[in-house]
């Protein structure tokens, strides 16, 4: 798990943000960032200085950038609904 304040973390993901390179992200039980990348490397952030608020915005611009979000209680938010599995 890295520790890092919010700044660092956002400037570290910016050459990241792609669905390209990342597989899914996730706030897992503990309210800790999970990213998944592409080639199955998984890294897991505390962001030490910020809301679980931020970290759902940060989940939300994934999202928008077309990268799939698991939320808290296991089920997929996608980029776009009403898709049936």
């Amino acid at each position: 798990m890295k520790t890092c304040m919010l700044t660092d973390f956002l400037e570290s993901l910016k050459p990241w943000l792609s669905k390209d390179y990342i597989q899914m992200a996730y706030l897992n039980e503990n309210d800790h960032l999970v990213i998944l990348f592409k080639d199955n490397v998984q890294n897991v952030y505390n962001i030490n200085d910020c809301s679980k608020m931020q970290l759902k915005n940060i989940l939300d611009d994934l999202k928008s950038k077309g990268i799939v979000v698991q939320d808290k209680s296991g089920g997929f938010k996608e980029k776009r609904s009403g898709s049936s599995a």
